[in-house]
């Protein structure tokens, strides 16, 4: 990993009228890292996911990425630096087969006509090397595809086009044991090939199996850093009902307790 954070945010506020959305809020991931964003309902996960991609403007703070201040005014503006965000609801067609799913709004085209030849070609090559190996075809329909499939094509389409940071909200929600598991290897996969991600998640076993590092947000505020592999799931659910709001300067740090 480079010492220089791909996505770094200083000091984000956020208000929606008389509602503080996010106060003062760090956060930063690398390249190649899988960062883990925690906390419960209301804890500000969702605004702060909306602000890196453009849905939302930050009321005041820094956004840096690859060590450069940024303004992401739109998710244009995101999706011209890299970043792209996976949804819970995928943003995938049912009446449409993988391919086209995967060039939906970028098709290719030859002489105006639709180059299917090269689609395929490089939905292939893009699934084969994220190591999806569960889908049959890649011209079947995406209502044929099971939920850990689908998550899996989303995640391919989200990571084709020159993506440096991806976000994933939730992307086990719902789905099986076994399905789970091909998502988070999925998701281990995106980090080793240089990626930072962003991982959303009220399941802290799928956390711990799959981050590097872990942010905790608790009523809109940074609470505290987890290395994953010197931490517990205790400490980490603590920060999340419990955690005194404290400075995260971007050290892995335990927060403080109230008692």
């Amino acid at each position: 990993m480079s010492d220089t954070p791909l996505l770094q945010l200083r000091d984000i506020t956020k208000t929606f009228g008389s509602v503080q959305a996010l106060t003062d809020v760090d956060f930063e991931v690398n390249a190649g890292e899988v960062m883990a964003l925690v906390g419960d309902n209301g804890a500000g996960k969702s605004t702060l996911v909306k602000c890196i991609a453009g849905t939302h403007t930050p009321d005041s703070g820094h956004i840096l990425f690859a060590g450069n201040e940024v303004h992401i005014n739109s998710p244009k503006d995101a999706g011209r630096l890299g970043i792209e965000v996976v949804y819970q609801d995928l943003a995938l067609c049912d009446n449409l087969d993988v391919v086209q799913n995967m060039f939906h709004g970028r098709e290719i085209n030859r002489f105006q006509i639709l180059n299917e030849a090269a689609m395929e070609l490089r939905t292939a090559v893009k699934l084969m090397s994220l190591a999806v190996t569960t889908i049959s075809s890649i011209r079947q329909p995406v209502a044929t595809l099971s939920g850990g499939q689908r998550q899996s094509v989303a995640v391919a389409k989200a990571v084709q086009w020159n993506s440096k940071l991806v976000l994933l909200d939730e992307p086990t929600a719902a789905l099986g044991v076994a399905q789970t598991e091909q998502v988070l290897a999925l998701v281990r996969r995106l980090g080793e090939q240089g990626l930072g991600v962003v991982l959303i998640s009220h399941n802290l076993h799928d956390v711990f199996e799959t981050a590097d590092r872990i942010t905790v947000l608790r009523l809109g505020r940074s609470v505290g850093v987890f290395d994953r592999r010197t931490t517990t799931q205790q400490a980490v659910v603590e920060a999340i009902t419990a955690g005194k709001p404290t400075k995260v300067s971007g050290l892995t740090q335990t927060p403080a307790v109230e008692t």
